[in-house]
């Protein structure tokens, strides 16, 4: 019986003793770990807290999707606080930055963009966070509720949301250790950080919706990015509820 494409790559992606699926390594070649845009104009964050708030059990209890968001501007301290639980360095290791969500091998091949409808201080745009010096990277400027909205399989929430948060992959870094076992991880890591960012929305009073339901090639169009080398893996929504 012919398997379906999910059913052989599960399959064909599996480890088995004496088996394993990946190969060795050569350092020279490895892809770079930041995805930098150096000439795009540059937003300074806040620095963010680290100590206090809300207590993780609570946040977790009171974690829900929210679909319906209020018109009040997103505070750019509380877009600093969700960057850094997305993706933000917790600890330098021999000049290696660590980061607030787990990877496979510490690889960190996703990217974390955003299309910003409402915020304070920001102006709306897509922008793509510069993870070394915590910063974001204005890409364009403009109103793109519509697009995006469009993209995430036309839902509603990704145009009235203060800002939608966008996850690629560049898999070149995972598929450098890993080969094509790395698309299993990839997809995990992106779990990882939404959840960061849903915990650390719940903390500061806001709410979230993931959305994996979406036209890929339409949010790759939007963030001018191949769909093969990177593609986007998933989304979150992000604003005060209603």
């Amino acid at each position: 019986m012919k398997k379906d494409i999910g059913d052989l790559f599960q399959k064909e992606t599996k480890y088995l003793r004496g088996k394993l699926g990946g190969g060795a390594l050569f350092w020279q070649p490895q892809p770079e770990t930041y995805k930098r845009y150096p000439q795009a104009p540059k937003v300074k964050l806040e620095i963010p807290e680290k100590d206090g708030g809300m207590p993780l059990w609570q946040a977790i209890n009171r974690r829900r999707s929210v679909r319906s968001f209020s018109d009040i501007p997103l505070k750019k301290a509380m877009l600093s606080q969700l960057l850094w639980a997305s993706q933000g360095i917790t600890m330098e290791s021999m000049g290696y930055g660590l980061r607030a969500a787990p990877s496979a091998g510490a690889l960190y091949p996703v990217e974390t963009y955003l299309v910003i409808n409402n915020a304070e201080g920001i102006d709306p745009g897509i922008y793509h966070y510069g993870v070394e010096n915590h910063e974001l990277e204005q890409l364009k400027l403009g109103d793109f509720r519509d697009e995006v909205a469009r993209a995430a399989l036309d839902q509603d929430m990704a145009f009235s949301a203060s800002l939608v948060f966008i996850w690629t992959a560049v898999f070149a870094r995972s598929k450098w250790k890993y080969n094509q076992r790395a698309y299993r991880y990839v997809y995990l890591d992106a779990g990882h950080i939404a959840q960061n960012v849903a915990l650390a929305a719940v903390s500061q009073g806001l709410g979230t919706c993931q959305i994996a339901a979406l036209y890929d090639e339409e949010v790759n169009s939007l963030l001018e990015i191949d769909g093969e080398e990177e593609s986007v893996l998933y989304m979150t929504v992000v604003g005060r509820p209603l």
